[in-house]
């Protein structure tokens, strides 16, 4: 595997995740040669960090229209392994690999159906405040969400 800066050692990064959803990709997501096109990989980590973020019971609250805190994206990525094709099934994987005060980095792992991990990502992800669009201090109850939980797939 190509060096990744965020990935210090690959078998101990994949053993951390424990939360996926199954995508199959659909016909629109690709290009002229069958394969998923390169922006789609971004759509699929938003779709998995939903399903995370619900889990983890914050997207509750972040969707009530008089909450005072929403999650943005202050910036993401993605590293490319191996193609990735029209009807493939894949499993998306996220987990929270650092907190800080009001932000988490969040890792993503895009592995097809015989196990080959075809794409990998990170992002950050900060909570702010929707009046001031400032950055709102997790509390330590959310912080501990961010722990690993068991074992968790949600299928899409």
């Amino acid at each position: 595997m190509k060096h990744i800066t965020y990935i210090k050692d690959i078998d101990t990064w994949q053993e951390e995740f424990h939360f996926s959803i199954e995508i199959k990709v659909r016909f629109s997501e690709t290009d002229m040669f069958g394969h998923l096109n390169n922006t789609v990989p971004f759509t699929y980590f938003e779709e998995a960090r939903t399903d995370f973020f619900k889990y983890q019971g914050f997207m509750q609250d972040w969707v009530k229209p008089d909450h005072e805190t929403i999650p943005v994206v202050a910036d993401l990525q993605c590293d490319f392994l191996k193609q990735v094709y029209f009807g493939e099934r894949l499993n998306v994987y996220v987990k929270a690999a650092t907190v800080g005060k009001s932000s988490v980095d969040l890792h993503y792992m895009g592995v097809n159906e015989k196990q080959d991990v075809c794409f990998v990502g990170r992002g950050t992800m900060v909570q702010i405040s929707r009046k001031t669009g400032k950055g709102v201090p997790w509390t330590e109850e959310m912080r501990k969400k961010f722990d690993c939980p068991p074992v968790m797939s949600s299928s899409s």
